[in-house]
């Protein structure tokens, strides 16, 4: 007789007793998941970590007596424990939540402001806390865990400008803080680049600028009808698709609200499918971090249209499931280390495409 298998432990740490049974019935959904304990602020938490021994956290950032950034960061320090952010993603709230990832926490969560957003909230807060329950800690990390080796921009490309080539990025779980790697060490002169990470509404905009500080190349968020050039990285929205369009010559992305592709909107299936119908063999395609199989399919069909595909190693990703989808069904001609994906697709652009 097959074993049970063991539920993932979560204590729940949030202010709000209306937020904590919000959050507590949306975990309930999931017969995997179960909520071991509550806490109001971070000195329950403290008490309850320890007789309990949750495997998760979800966590509130702006709470009394001490705030969730500051015991998140204590905690990471003292007693590593995989946490997922629940808040409100104002633009203040955005930046405490760049904040917490930088510190070590795995994903962020918008706290639902209505019915239909608490029941989207649930299945997404359910699916992180599994892929927190699965991360490996420490991989992905950024900042002083790198050498300057590691962080310095490569050298130039060096090369003409070609307005057919474009390079693609997924990523989920874990992949903010692989683009604060893999970001930085693209040359100025790169061709455009389009990003989508599965990322809250609202937040898109200031994680854009903050790798905008850190990276050669301009990024910000995406808007409809952006014309794509070199040296620019467009995030997409959070809550939007984004596909490629070649129009006169150049590429342009168009923002979509149809519905969600693989429980995500922006999709990274939704980008690929269109730059290989669009792009085809001009195209590099990228696939960090993540949970779930979102990018997939959408790789499959690059690599079938002649575009190079590239994916993240298993030992460097926080989660490796979106990698590990593509590798299977055959769509990823390259696995590197989260250090040397910006390595990777220089030499692929640098390598001509087919005609």
């Amino acid at each position: 007789m097959r074993a049970p298998q063991k539920r993932i432990r979560v204590l729940v740490v949030d202010d709000s007793a209306l937020a904590r049974r919000a959050i507590q019935d949306a975990l309930a959904q999931d017969a995997g998941i179960e909520v071991v304990g509550l806490a109001a602020d971070a000195y329950e938490a403290r008490e309850q970590i320890i007789a309990l021994e949750p495997d998760v956290l979800t966590l509130d950032l702006q709470m009394p007596l001490m705030d969730g950034l500051t015991f998140l960061r204590i905690l990471q320090e003292h007693h590593p424990v995989p946490v997922v952010v629940v808040s409100s993603l104002t633009p203040a709230g955005s930046e405490l939540a760049m904040a917490a990832l930088e510190a070590g926490a795995i994903d962020v969560i918008q706290k639902p402001d209505g019915t239909r957003a608490a029941a989207q909230m649930s299945r997404r807060l359910c699916a992180q806390v599994r892929a927190a329950a699965l991360s490996r800690r420490g991989a992905g990390a950024s900042g002083a865990a790198q050498t300057a080796a590691q962080t310095a921009a490569l050298a130039p490309l060096a090369t003409a400008p070609d307005t057919r080539r474009v390079v693609l990025i997924g990523a989920s779980t874990g992949g903010v803080e692989a683009l604060r790697t893999v970001l930085p060490r693209l040359p100025a002169d790169m061709p455009p680049l389009v990003v989508v990470q599965h990322i809250p509404p609202y937040f898109s905009r200031v994680m854009a600028e903050h790798l905008d500080r850190v990276a050669a190349v301009e990024v910000r968020e995406a808007v409809d009808g952006d014309v794509l050039r070199p040296g620019l990285c467009l995030i997409a929205p959070g809550d939007f698709h984004v596909l490629l369009k070649r129009q006169g010559g150049q590429y342009r992305l168009k923002l979509s609200q149809s519905p969600p592709v693989n429980h995500c909107r922006p999709s990274v299936d939704v980008l690929f499918r269109s730059a290989a119908e669009q792009a085809g063999a001009q195209a590099v395609g990228v696939l960090l971090t993540g949970m779930g199989a979102d990018g997939a399919r959408g790789m499959q069909l690059l690599r079938a249209a002649g575009a190079r595909t590239i994916a993240q190693s298993e030992d460097s990703c926080v989660v490796f499931g979106m990698p590990q989808a593509a590798i299977a069904a055959g769509a990823v001609e390259r696995i590197v280390p989260l250090t040397r994906i910006a390595e990777a697709v220089l030499d692929a652009l640098r390598k001509e495409p087919a005609p």
